[in-house]
C-alpha cells in the first residue's frame, strides 16, 4: 500500500483511524529529532536519580505490593528485564496481528511524548518492529486493567529482550528465529524501562480503536437497510422529519432520521401509500432515529475519550521534570472501561432491533408482502429460520452486556485494590459486533426480499442501486434454499463494506448530499 502521509510520534493528534492507517501502512509513524530530545532528557532524568539513590518506586525498588523493596543500583537493569519475564502471564488464543500492531503504535506514541524515561535505542527498536512487521504475539486474556495492561504489554515486549513470540512473514515463529534472520541482538533495559514499557492502557485501547472503526461502519449499515425495510414493508416517512426531530434534538437523533430522508428521497413506493389508513408503524421502523440515534451518541462519546485516551501519557511513574517524578494512576483503565461497556450495550441494541425489523418482514401484515417473504409457502418455509439465527445472536449479545466495569477484584496483595476490568469490556464489545454484522447481513437479505415485491415501484436512487447490486450477489428467493449460503455472502458484504463504498460512490456520481445533521462529527474518527 502507498503511504499516503506521516505522522510525528510524540507530537502529532493520533485518532483512531491515524492509527488504523498506520496499522495497515498507508501512514508512516516517525521519530522527529525534536521528540528524541524529550525522549533522551527524560532518559537522563531517570539516569541521575539512580546515580543520586533517591528512592522512586519502579526505578530502584520493587513493583506493587513490593514498592518499599529497595533495589541496588548494579541490580535496577536486571529488575527491568525480571518485570517484563515475571509479567508474561497471558492466556487464551492471541489476539489479531492487527490489533497487537495496533498497541504497538500507541505505545510508541506515548513513549515518544518524553515521561516516561525510555531509551531512544529502546524505542527505535520498537519502531523497527513495526516497519519491518514483526509484530508480536499477545494473549488475549490476564489483563485486570488496573495499572493498565501489564500481561498484554509484558507479551509484547518480550521480543525486545530475545524472547516470546512474533507473526513474521506470515508465519508465528520465536524471537530468537527472528533475531537469526535479521541479525538483531536482545536489548538491555535500563533503570524504568520495563515498567514504562508495561504500565499502560494500550490493550483497553486498541480495543477501543477497533470498536469505534467497526461500529461505525455497523451504523452506517443499520440506517442503510432499515431505510430498505421501510420501504419493503411501506412505512411512513413521517417519523423521519426534521420538524418533530427539532423538537427533541439529540445529535444522533438528527443524524439517523436526515440520513434515511435523503436514503429515501425521490421514492415512488413512499408516494404509492402516502394516503394509506395506517396511522402508525411499529417501533422497530418509526423509532430509528430514536434507537439507533441512541447508539450513534454512544459511539460519539467513546471516540471523544479514546481520543483523549490515545494521546496522553498513561505510563507510572511519570517524569515529569528534574524535581517531580510522580506515581500516580493515569494506567487505570476505567475511562475507557466505562465507555467500552456503554459502545457495547449500543452495538447490542443495533442487532437487537435489526431482529425485530426481521420478524416484522415476516408476519405478512403488509399489503403486497407475503407471510414469511415467499408466495407458497407450506411446502417452503420461506424465511422463517433465518430470524432463528437473528434471535439467537441478539441473545448471546444480551448475554454479552453486563458491563466488566462493574466488576472489581483487588491484587497485587491488595496494593491494587480497585482494578477496571476493561480488557474484558474491549473484548466483548467487539464479540458483540462481530455478531451485529452477522444480524444486519440477514437483515439485508429480508429487506431485500421485501422490497421485490414492491416492483415495478421505484425506491430513491439510492436504495434501488443497493438492491440492484445485491441481486448480483444473491438471487431472489422463489423457493427454500440452503440460507447459509445467502448469509454468508451477506456477511461478506456488511464485513467489506460494499454497500457503502456503493452509497459513497453513487452520490458522488449524482451530486447528492446527506441531509443528515451533524455529519462530521459522526463520519469521521
Amino acid at each position: 500500500m502507498a503511504i499516503d502521509r506521516t505522522f510525528q510520534f510524540g507530537e502529532d493528534h493520533l485518532t483512531a483511524s491515524i492509527a488504523l492507517g498506520m496499522a495497515h501502512g498507508s501512514i508512516k509513524g516517525i521519530l522527529t529529532d525534536e521528540c528524541l530530545q524529550h525522549v533522551n532528557a527524560s532518559h537522563q532524568r531517570v539516569q541521575r536519580i539512580v546515580e543520586k539513590g533517591d528512592t522512586v518506586y519502579g526505578i530502584n525498588t520493587g513493583f506493587g505490593p513490593l514498592c518499599s523493596t529497595r533495589i541496588s543500583k548494579e541490580d535496577t537493569k536486571i529488575l527491568q528485564s525480571n518485570i517484563l519475564k515475571s509479567h508474561s502471564v497471558g492466556v487464551g488464543d492471541p489476539i489479531s496481528t492487527e490489533l497487537a500492531k495496533i498497541m504497538l503504535i500507541l505505545k510508541i506514541h506515548a513513549l515518544a511524548k518524553g515521561f516516561s524515561g525510555i531509551a531512544e535505542t529502546t524505542l527505535q527498536r520498537m519502531l523497527w518492529h513495526l516497519e519491518n512487521d514483526a509484530i508480536p504475539v499477545v494473549p488475549s486474556q490476564g489483563s485486570v486493567g488496573a495499572s493498565g495492561d501489564l500481561a498484554p504489554l509484558s507479551h509484547l515486549f518480550l521480543p525486545l529482550i530475545g524472547l516470546g513470540k512474533v507473526a513474521y512473514n506470515g508465519k508465528i515463529i520465536p524471537t530468537e528465529e527472528l533475531f537469526q534472520k535479521t541479525g538483531l541482538q536482545p536489548l538491555e533495559l535500563g533503570p524504568k524501562e520495563g515498567l514504562a514499557l508495561i504500565n499502560g492502557t494500550q490493550f483497553i485501547a486498541a480495543h477501543g480503536v477497533m470498536v469505534v472503526h467497526k461500529l461505525q461502519y455497523c451504523l452506517r449499515h443499520a440506517d442503510i437497510i432499515g431505510a430498505m425495510m421501510l420501504e419493503g414493508l411501506q412505512g411512513s416517512m413521517k417519523p423521519f422529519f426534521e420538524e418533530l426531530h427539532q423538537l427533541r434534538p439529540f445529535k444522533g437523533n438528527q443524524h439517523v432520521a436526515g440520513r434515511i430522508r435523503t436514503l429515501l428521497q425521490g421514492s415512488e413506493i413512499l408516494e404509492d401509500h402516502i394516503d394509506c389508513e395506517r396511522v402508525q408503524d411499529p417501533y422497530s421502523l418509526r423509532c430509528m432515529p430514536q434507537v439507533h440515534g441512541a447508539s450513534r451518541n454512544a459511539w460519539l462519546h467513546l471516540k471523544e475519550l479514546l481520543e483523549i485516551e490515545l494521546n496522553s501519557v498513561t505510563d507510572n511513574p511519570v517524569i515529569i521534570n528534574d524535581e517531580l517524578t510522580i506515581s500516580g494512576g493515569n494506567f487505570h483503565g476505567q475511562p475507557l472501561a466505562m465507555a467500552l461497556d456503554y459502545a457495547a450495550l449500543a452495538a447490542s441494541e443495533i442487532g437487537n432491533i435489526s431482529d425485530r425489523r426481521i420478524y416484522l418482514a415476516l408476519e405478512g401484515n403488509s399489503p403486497g408482502v407475503p407471510k414469511l417473504l415467499m408466495n407458497d409457502t407450506g411446502i417452503n418455509s420461506g424465511y422463517m429460520i433465518l430470524q432463528y439465527t437473528s434471535a439467537a445472536l441478539a441473545s448471546e449479545n444480551k448475554s454479552l452486556c453486563f458491563p466488566a466495569s462493574a466488576d472489581s477484584i483487588p491484587t497485587s496483595l491488595g496494593q491494587e485494590d480497585h482494578v477496571s476490568m476493561g480488557s474484558i469490556s474491549g473484548r466483548k464489545a467487539l464479540n458483540i459486533i462481530e455478531n451485529v454484522e452477522k444480524i444486519l447481513a440477514i437483515e439485508l437479505l429480508t429487506s431485500a426480499q421485501a422490497f421485490e415485491y414492491r416492483k415495478p415501484l421505484k425506491s430513491g436512487v439510492l436504495l434501488d442501486e443497493i438492491h440492484t447490486f445485491l441481486r448480483t450477489k444473491v438471487a431472489f428467493a422463489e423457493n427454500d434454499r440452503v440460507f447459509a449460503d445467502d448469509i454468508e455472502k451477506g456477511i461478506e458484504i456488511i464485513q467489506n463494506r460494499e454497500i457503502i463504498d456503493l452509497v459513497d460512490r453513487v452520490m458522488d456520481e449524482k451530486q447528492l448530499k446527506w441531509n443528515a445533521p451533524h455529519l462530521d462529527e459522526f463520519e469521521t474518527y
